[in-house]
């Protein structure tokens, strides 16, 4: 079973940044991706940032050029760096871990959310 902590969220000005870490504990098979969602209130959840065990990276067209995702192996850790901070950022912000093992069972895990609110 894997579990996602995640840390770094809070209450930041418009203009500002934040570091969010996502820790998984337990192995995790050999392809897999590694994700941030976010979820405002009364709205769907929605994909912000991914990158896969083949390097593969894509963002939100709302957050390219102002969110970098990235990832310590070393660690267990992925990182999303959000820079330029607008109002809308505001959301809860959420780990995922999709993964397939070679005989293709697939798993889906979820953090328990950090909250990010940009306000002045």
């Amino acid at each position: 079973q894997v579990q996602l902590v995640e840390s770094g969220g809070g209450l930041v000005q418009p203009g500002g940044s934040l570091r969010l870490s996502c820790q998984h504990s337990g192995s995790i098979f050999r392809i897999y991706i590694l994700a941030w969602y976010r979820q405002a209130t009364g709205q769907q959840r929605e994909l912000v940032a991914r990158i896969s065990s083949g390097e593969s990276i894509n963002y939100a067209d709302s957050v390219k050029g102002r969110f970098t995702i990235s990832r310590d192996n070393a660690k267990n850790t992925v990182y999303l760096q959000m820079n330029s901070l607008k109002p809308e950022d505001t959301a809860v912000y959420y780990c995922n871990l999709f993964q397939r093992s070679d005989l293709g069972v697939s798993n889906n895990y979820w953090g328990q959310g950090t909250q990010v609110t940009v306000s002045s």
